[in-house]
């Protein structure tokens, strides 16, 4: 296996990562775009690393709604804090597309016979910069849906989105139906609201491709009106 361009990895050697793979605990594996890796209720003992593709954390209640808490893109980790804590996954780990991912046995690279080897501490500390950046995005989206107003919420996740782009045009990695799930909207109040704020000259879009436009805030501090 070459070696990996994953934050997880960094600044861990092609040498000390050969060493890695002779514990024989990562294994990489190819699904389909719609196919589960992992569901709602199972106890895992591996943790993924997105090689190609990009997956979905998803929610899904009771009564069939769901919510789509975060997307995974090349590079990223998933399910480690379940692996960790050893609890049952709470969510669904769906690809949103052709993905490849490393499944790693995290528990036997973090074994108390490990320590001593150079590269553990750059692994432990790697993890541990992965779950604040995990602690960030779920932050955001907490932030994206706080408002009661579908308009409130799209101006929370535009200027999310503006700022990581560092431009007022940006791509997001989703559909309209994804978004709303992302937004916990109905689509349907999703798109009758895009459309307006497309008519009041506050963005463009096409497709998945956004554009901001500066328009001075009313009083109440979001540009426009809405009932949304």
């Amino acid at each position: 296996m070459s070696f990996i361009p994953a934050p997880l990895f960094r600044g861990i050697s092609k040498e000390e990562l050969e060493e890695i793979q002779t514990l024989q605990c990562i294994r990489q594996c190819s699904y389909s775009k719609g196919e589960a890796i992992f569901r709602m209720g199972d106890l895992v003992h591996e943790m993924g690393v997105v090689l190609t593709g990009n997956i979905y954390i998803e929610n899904v209640d009771l009564w069939g709604n769901k919510s789509i808490i975060q997307n995974i893109l090349a590079g990223q980790t998933f399910a480690e804090t379940y692996v960790l804590c050893h609890e049952p996954l709470m969510v669904d780990v769906v690809c949103a597309d052709d993905t490849k991912v490393l499944l790693i046995d995290i528990g036997t690279l973090l074994r108390e016979e490990n320590q001593r080897r150079i590269w553990y501490q750059k692994l432990y500390r790697n993890l541990l910069m992965n779950a604040l950046q995990k602690n960030l995005a779920l932050s955001n989206r907490i932030f994206c849906t706080s408002s009661k107003k579908v308009r409130g919420r799209l101006f929370s996740y535009f200027s999310f989105q503006s700022m990581q782009a560092g431009s007022m045009e940006f791509t997001i990695p989703f559909d309209r139906q994804q978004m709303a799930d992302y937004l916990n909207v109905e689509r349907s109040a999703l798109s009758k609201e895009l459309g307006k704020m497309k008519r009041e000259g506050l963005i463009d879009f096409h497709k998945n491709r956004f554009m901001l436009k500066y328009k001075k805030a009313d009083s109440s501090g979001l540009t426009g009106n809405s009932e949304s």
